[in-house]
Parts: structure tokens; C-alpha cells; sequence
């Protein structure tokens, strides 16, 4: 077990005597869960609004009472920075995001951004500096819920998306993301290729298997690959009245049938593949007509790339079998690809440890979700922890979690950090 001899009390220290303040934690999240608080119990912060900009003062506020500075990089992702004592070392670094689904939950990113806090404030707390540096960073745009695709600002961070591209996506009223990044004045220096010693987050799984395997800690070993489509469905638009049955190309009813061939393939590749219709748009979207084209975003996920591949072939032959029978066409683009992605063994380890350490039931499982910690692992050693949601539900705003389990993660959390950053 590490030792670290305290500069204040010059008293010898271990991994034990270092806890993080579980009340204070909890306190945190239910303070920055007033930031855009829906009647149902929870959160609409959508990323680069004045909401989420209210939520990154708070944030800025408390690090600044522990003397931490941060910064911008170019497409706004914030970085707060905890000097150690060889500040020529990479730090260590930990996150998530701040920003919502329109109708999101209290935990969903921010459990991960405040767990950084509260490990920096636990180190403040005792006297304890770490050898490297220690970096808190808000990811901007993670959900992509008004600016797609997601995780956009780690995209940009480790190179996956070309920030120029970035800064040309525009939500659904127009504006883009070059403007409100202008507007919030989010805009700082640029921040590609820069030394990054590892990388660790805490997040709710997002799913029910640690809430039903009565285990508080994922030990996340990876993320599981995604491949989303964006399906055109073409038909014949026609008055709903005179148009006998027999004669219609009805759009909308062709894509109902390749909305259950997505989900059947889901079904045939249990129990780790998943396949997701998400938007449906109807055009012309009148009353007394035939709908000539349908638009439709498809989501597959599964732990292995091949599989993947299998089943997008079985979804483009699916997809013309049904347009043929309806008298259709289609047009089926790739919108995102994100492999499958394992994560750093040392750093899986010491998760592993931490949890060990304190005793907290735990398994190694896969990330379901996407999460920045995926796009940080190409470039850069990571590891993740979970801990459970209540039911499995998030994006939602009934989304919960036990303050208990919410504690344990951040606890290990801080094992896994001052053990990478040495103290």
C-alpha cells in the first residue's frame, strides 16, 4: 500500500486515511442538480446554453477555493488543474460532462465531473499533493442531443473529428456550434496532441446488471463498438382519400416494417447486441396524406466489431427484401462508427484495487453506453468505474442512485488516481 508523508502534519499517511466526504459529495450533485431542474425530479441542460454555462460557474467556483486554475481548449472543453510537485509530469486525469438530454436525470455525466471535484477536495482536505498533476475536464457536447454527434468534444480532443467540421454542426434552429462557443466565449488555445499520463471516469452503468447482481463497482473493461445509420424510406405521396389501398407506396408503412426488422436484429444477436430506432420524421406530415418519405436514425451496438459488420449486411439485405415487397427505395448511409475499444489493463487494475481495497462487491463488464473515456482510449491510457442506477434507468428523469454506491465509486475513484499520479 502506498505511504505518503503529509506536508502539513508531517504525519505518515495511507490509502486508508485518505476518504472522501460522502455527504458533501452527495450535496454537490443535488446543488448542481438545481441547474435546469425539471418538474418530474430531473435535469434539462442542454450543452452550450446558459444552463450549462450556470453549471460550469458553479463548477469554477468551487475549484477555485481550492486554488485550482483551468482553461479552455478550442472547442470548449474545460480543464481544472491541481498542480503536483513535478508539474513536468503528464497529469492524471478524470471527467465526464455536464450537459443533458432534453429530458435527462441528475447523475447521468455530472456523477463523474463531481467525483473529480471531490477527489481534488479530499487531497486539498488532508495536506496531500500529488507527484504528477492532477486535471478535472468537462467534455463539451457528450450527449449530443442538440448538437450530433456525441461525445463531440472529446472527438475533437484526441483527433476523431476535425474541429473545423466541429464547429459547423448547427442544432435544429440554425445555429452552430462555432456561434455559441463565440457567444459563451468558450473558445481557448488549442489543445490536440497534448501529454495526457492516463485517464479515469465515474458513471452510473446505465443499465440494471450491477443493481441486479447486488455489486456496487463496473470495473469497466472497454466500450463495445457502435455503428449508427441514417435511413431514407421513399414512397409516393397521394390524397389519403381517393388512393385505393392496393395502389399506395406508403412510406411510413414500409419503414414500419424495417423499424421491427432493426429490432429483430437486435433479438437474433442476444444477448449483447442492441438495435435502436430513435427519430422518425414523416414528410410531408399533413393529415389527408399518404406519407412519401420517411427518415429514420438506427443505432446497433455490440461488444465485437465482426458482429456488427454481420449485422449491417443483414440490415441493408432486410431493408431492400421490405422496400421491394412495398413498392420502395431507400437509402442507407453509416452516420458513426465507433469501434469496439478496450481499455488500459494497468489502469483496469487499479479500479480493481481500489474497489478490492474497500471492500465493495464488484464484477469487470463491458460499457453498454458510449462515453468519452472510449474516444480517450485511443489515444491515451484509461480506465472507468460504475456504479449502479436505480432500476438501470437513466436518460430519463426518474434516473437515481444510492448515495452509498454514488460515495464507493468516487472512493475508488481516488485510489485510482493518486495511486497513477503517486503520492
Amino acid at each position: 500500500m502506498a505511504q505518503l508523508k503529509n506536508d502539513v502534519t508531517e504525519n505518515i499517511m495511507t490509502d486508508q486515511d485518505l476518504k472522501i466526504n460522502n455527504e458533501r459529495l452527495w450535496q454537490s450533485l443535488m446543488e448542481m442538480a438545481k441547474i435546469g431542474a425539471t418538474e418530474k425530479g430531473g435535469v434539462c441542460r442542454l450543452c452550450m446554453t446558459d444552463l450549462d454555462q450556470q453549471g460550469r460557474e458553479l463548477l469554477l467556483q468551487w475549484s477555485a477555493e481550492l486554488g485550482c486554475t483551468h482553461e479552455c481548449d478550442a472547442v470548449g472543453n474545460l480543464f481544472i488543474r491541481q498542480p503536483g510537485k513535478n508539474n513536468s509530469r503528464a497529469p492524471v486525469m478524470t471527467g465526464s460532462h455536464l450537459d443533458s438530454q432534453p429530458t435527462g436525470g441528475r447523475f447521468d455525466g455530472v456523477y463523474g465531473v463531481l467525483a473529480g471535484l471531490e477527489v481534488l477536495r479530499t487531497l486539498h482536505d488532508h495536506g496531500v499533493v500529488t507527484d504528477a498533476p492532477l486535471e478535472l475536464v468537462v467534455w463539451n457536447n457528450e450527449e449530443g442531443s442538440r448538437f450530433s454527434p456525441p461525445m463531440m468534444g472529446s472527438g475533437v480532443f484526441t483527433e476523431i473529428f476535425d474541429l473545423d467540421w466541429a464547429y459547423q454542426i448547427e442544432d435544429e434552429n440554425g445555429v452552430s456550434v462555432k456561434q455559441e462557443l463565440d457567444r459563451l466565449g468558450w473558445i481557448g488555445r488549442p489543445m490536440s496532441q497534448r501529454d495526457v499520463d492516463s485517464y479515469f471516469e465515474a458513471h452510473i452503468e446505465q443499465g440494471p446488471v450491477l443493481e441486479n447482481a447486488n455489486q456496487t463497482i463496473g470495473i469497466v473493461s472497454g466500450g463495445q463498438g457502435q455503428r449508427w445509420f441514417e435511413l431514407n424510406v421513399y414512397g409516393q405521396e397521394a390524397h389519403a382519400g381517393p388512393t385505393p389501398m392496393p395502389l399506395r407506396k406508403d412510406a411510413l408503412v414500409c419503414a414500419a416494417e424495417m423499424v421491427q426488422l432493426v429490432n429483430q436484429l437486435g433479438h437474433d444477436h442476444a444477448p449483447d447486441a442492441c438495435a435502436t430506432c430513435g427519430i422518425l420524421k414523416i414528410i410531408p406530415g399533413s393529415r389527408n396524406v399518404i406519407p412519401g418519405h420517411v427518415w429514420i436514425t438506427i443505432d446497433t451496438r455490440h461488444p465485437e466489431d465482426e458482429v456488427l459488420l454481420v449485422i449491417e449486411q443483414q440490415l441493408r439485405d432486410g431493408l431492400a427484401s421490405i422496400a421491394e415487397k412495398h413498392g420502395c427505395s431507400f437509402e442507407l448511409e453509416n452516420f458513426w462508427i465507433s469501434p469496439a475499444t478496450p481499455f488500459d489493463r494497468n489502469c483496469v487494475e487499479l479500479v480493481r484495487e481500489g474497489a478490492e481495497l474497500n471492500g465493495y462487491p464488484c464484477r469487470e463488464m463491458i460499457s453498454g453506453a458510449g462515453h468519452d473515456a472510449v474516444y480517450m482510449a485511443r489515444r491515451y491510457p484509461v480506465g472507468m468505474i460504475f456504479v449502479p442506477c436505480e432500476n438501470g434507468i437513466s436518460h430519463n428523469e426518474i434516473e437515481n442512485a444510492d448515495p452509498a454506491d454514488i460515495a464507493a465509486g468516487c472512493q475508488v475513484l481516488l485510489h485510482a488516481m493518486t495511486a497513477r499520479a503517486g503520492y
